[in-house]
């Protein structure tokens, strides 16, 4: 009788130990998911001035070493990894989110798009990847951000300095619907490398 009492309790004591409260079975967030409610609390921050600057804008930029009046979108992407736990991308420059060994996704000539193969499967770009949007006038990836949801035709995505109109000199953090055909490339900071 004592040994059915002492297992009655032991169970009873694990289901207290998992059951949280009324909320049910509780769980931690994947990083993945960790690092997208951390960047998706970011829209609506906004620039004091419209010159790459206020406090939250300054707080991105510090992280990569920078002072205001820069560039950000990429500062935005890299303080949202530190304030995930991840000890890197940490840069202010789009062009080096982009590690040929990150690289999941890439357009393949025109509107064309080929998924990177990873450890010998198929890799769809996904919440917390890091997307970046060529320009053929500086010559380079000029305009990063986050990819929050993959489509057919579609890319919705969460951005720092950027606007309504999409462009890569705005005003704040912004979600935006963008046509993957206008993302060149895709890179996966989240997975380890292996």
């Amino acid at each position: 009788m004592a040994k059915s009492i002492d297992l009655l309790l032991i169970l009873f004591s694990g289901f207290v130990f998992v059951y949280h409260g009324n909320h049910g079975l509780y769980l931690d967030p994947s990083p993945r998911e960790n690092l997208q409610s951390i960047y998706t609390r970011e829209i609506g921050v906004r620039e004091k001035t419209n010159k790459n600057d206020g406090e939250r804008i300054a707080e991105y930029l510090n992280y990569t070493g920078l002072s205001e009046g820069y560039a950000w979108c990429a500062a935005f992407i890299s303080w949202s990894f530190k304030q995930a736990g991840f000890p890197e991308p940490k840069t202010a420059w789009s062009p080096s989110l982009f590690p040929g060994k990150r690289i999941i996704w890439k357009r393949n000539g025109g509107v064309q798009s080929r998924h990177i193969k990873s450890a010998g499967q198929d890799r769809t770009p996904e919440a917390g990847d890091v997307f970046g949007i060529y320009f053929t006038d500086l010559k380079r990836i000029a305009h990063a951000g986050f990819v929050d949801e993959w489509g057919d035709k579609y890319v919705i995505t969460v951005e720092g300095n950027t606007n309504e109109g999409g462009s890569r000199d705005g005003d704040g953090v912004y979600r935006k619907r963008r046509p993957i055909s206008s993302i060149y490339q895709v890179a996966d900071w989240v997975s380890p490398l292996k």
